[in-house]
Parts: structure tokens; C-alpha cells; sequence
């Protein structure tokens, strides 16, 4: 059975995809993005397959 790391990873709004494509060459997929504690910001949850 498949198993999961995952990890919670803040986004500044004028940088996400810069900050997502950095977690993705490390092999982490998006799973949701939410709203963060302020307007500015967002929370992104990414998993990977665990080694």
C-alpha cells in the first residue's frame, strides 16, 4: 500500500507559482490550497509518494 508525507506550505500571493514549482522539482504534489491568516496570504497542502 501506497504511503504519504505531507506538509503544509505558506503562499505569498504574488509569488505562488514560483513557490509552487520549487516544491514540485522536490517531487511534492498540490493537494489544496486554502485561505491563509491574512489577505496577502495562502496555505498550500502537498503530499508525496514516501519513500
Amino acid at each position: 500500500m501506497q504511503k504519504w508525507e505531507y506538509v503544509t506550505v505558506p503562499l505569498l500571493v504574488h509569488a505562488t507559482k514560483q513557490i509552487l514549482d520549487n516544491w514540485g522539482e522536490d517531487g511534492w504534489e498540490l493537494v489544496q490550497v486554502v485561505p491563509g491568516p491574512n489577505p496577502d496570504q495562502l496555505v498550500a497542502y502537498m503530499k508525496r509518494a514516501k519513500s
